[in-house]
Order: C-alpha cells, then structure tokens, then sequence
C-alpha cells in the first residue's frame, strides 16, 4: 500500500500546464521544502480554476512521485503522481501581470527609449490599488534624459509614492532600491516587476540580483520598441520572500476589460483624497466642476496634471461604459 502525503506551497511557475510549486518547510512530509512539479487535478479544470503564479495552493502525492537518494526524497522530475488539488483564498489576482497574491509591485518607467507615457503608468498604478497592492515606482534610464527621468521621478514622489530614479548602465540608485527591496520582502512578501516591453525590467533585475541570470535584448532604434524578454512569469526565491519577473504589460484597455467600476476610481488616486473633503459639492466627480478642490490643486501645481489627466481619460472611458458590460 502507498501512503498518502498532502503539502501547501506557492505555485512559482507555469509551463503548459505544468506547474512549479514551492512546497512549506513544516512537516516531516517527505518533499516538505522542496521544489516540485505538478499538474492540477481534473475537478479544477472542470471549474475552470486556473491557478496563477504566486497563488497559495495544497496539494497531494505518494510514495511514487519521488525517490530516495542518499537519504533525500527526490521528486520526480515530471510530476508524475503529483497533483495540484486545491487553490487557497487570494489576496488579490491580475490579468497582466498574470499574477496572484502581490503585496509590492515594482512598475518600471523608462525615461527615454521607449519613453513612458503617464496614462499606461496611472492605469497600472490604479488597478494596482485597487487591487490593494502597493506600488514603487522606479524611473530607469536616468542616464539617456535626465530631464525626463527628473519629470516622471516628481510626478510619482509627490503623489505619494515610493520612488528611485536608477541607471543600470551608469549603477547609479541600484544600492538604494536593492537595500530597501531587501526590507520589503524580508518577512515573505511577493513583489513584481512590471512596466511596458523595453523599460529595462531585465536589465535591473540583473543588476539587482545577479545570480538569476535573466535575458535581455536591446531596444529597437527604429521603433524605440523592446522585445518581450520575459515569456511568462516565474518567481524567484530572494531575501526570504519572492520576486517575479512579468512580460510586458498590454492588457490596460479599460472598455474590454472590467478592473474596478467608475465610483471605484477615485480611490485609486492617492494624491487626491487631501483635497476631495473640501470640493463644494459632496457629489463632485472633480472633473470640471466649479468649487472642486482637486481642480484648485491641479492649478495650483499640488496635484500634478498627468495624474488628473489619467484620471479624467479613465472617468469618461468608465462613464460610457454600458452596465452590460460592467
């Protein structure tokens, strides 16, 4: 007779369907601590429950999936009698990143080559906080537009965020980020990088973290375009917590895609909420209002006018969006 083991761990990758799991150290389980692979037991499919990288998960094997050698339980290679049999509860789960359970995300802005634009940085930003995921915002490429990185590195500093200024060709900020990074995800937190293809995600984590060893490609001179270097996400064990490194992110489209509602919106605007208490009237959407005090901020150069900009293309996108589509 084989005997049954069952074990919890996070799911750090997923490859056609195959999925890496990082198993608990907390038993006398055989694979308890290690790494293994596994496939997801035909009820989940049948839900169509999917499980993303970084969900929480439980699963089950015997004594088939793995062998002894030198006293060491190995698990097969393949997964073989290994199943994937439950998800636990998320924090959180995103579209893209496909990513589930993020405490950080780390959304890179290129200031040159290709150049962010703020409104794909505020969509991320917004549905980040939505999501109750904090965003660190961290301007790359000082080095090509310092005037550009000077720009975006205000804008998000004085909204209220974490934010670094950084140059992997020059190393400048790399000491800072990786000291403070390492703060963050001591006790066990998930963070993600994340930005548009490009920015130079790859390219900093390597200077950040050397020994994961990432591809990168150069950018485009014709169309200042980045190729996708990272093909699906995976989670890397550091500094006793977990970092993923995402593709680029594509799906921001607001209309075909439901991430919060419009009266969801302003709770995503962090550099707003000083000034909402003082609008004229409580039913203000801060859009063009007379008496609003977001408006009066914006003017007077307390809230910077990108934010409200993003803000303002989000509400309307929002606003004609039939509630069949909600």
């Amino acid at each position: 007779m084989q005997n049954k083991y069952t074990g919890c761990g996070i799911v750090t990758e997923n490859v056609g369907g195959l999925y890496s799991v990082s198993l608990d150290n907390d038993s006398d389980a055989p694979l308890s601590g290690k790494e293994i692979s596994c496939s997801a037991r035909g009820v989940l499919r049948h839900r169509e429950e999917r499980p993303k990288v970084g969900d929480r998960v439980k699963i089950t094997y015997s004594d088939h999936s793995f062998s002894v050698i030198d006293g060491s339980a190995v698990p097969s290679e393949n997964g073989a009698d290994i199943y994937l049999t439950e998800i636990c509860e998320r924090k959180n789960v995103f579209i893209r990143p496909p990513v589930a359970n993020l405490d950080y995300l780390f959304l890179v802005l290129s200031s040159r080559s290709p150049q962010t634009l703020p409104l794909v940085a505020d969509k991320m930003i917004s549905i980040s906080e939505h999501n109750r995921v904090e965003p660190v915002i961290i301007v790359s490429k000082c080095d090509l537009d310092k005037k550009s990185a000077d720009e975006l590195y205000t804008i998000y500093k004085n909204a209220g965020f974490s934010t670094y200024a950084v140059s992997s060709e020059e190393g400048s900020g790399i000491a800072e980020l990786s000291s403070d990074i390492e703060k963050m995800l001591s006790d066990g937190r998930i963070a993600a990088f994340a930005g548009a293809s490009g920015v130079g995600k790859s390219t900093l984590m390597n200077k950040l973290f050397p020994h994961l060893g990432l591809q990168t490609y150069a950018v485009s001179r014709k169309t200042e375009r980045g190729r996708h270097t990272t093909r699906a996400v995976t989670l890397y064990p550091v500094y006793g917590g977990f970092l993923a490194d995402t593709p680029g992110f594509s799906m921001l489209d607001f209309e075909r895609f439901d991430f919060f509602t419009k009266d969801e919106l302003l709770d995503t605007f962090r550099d707003f909420k000083d000034y909402t208490d003082n609008c004229r009237y409580a039913d203000c959407t801060h859009t063009k209002e007379e008496g609003c005090a977001v408006l009066e901020a914006v003017r007077q150069g307390k809230i910077s006018a990108s934010r409200h900009e993003s803000y303002l293309d989000m509400y309307n996108v929002l606003k004609q969006k039939p509630a069949w589509k909600k």
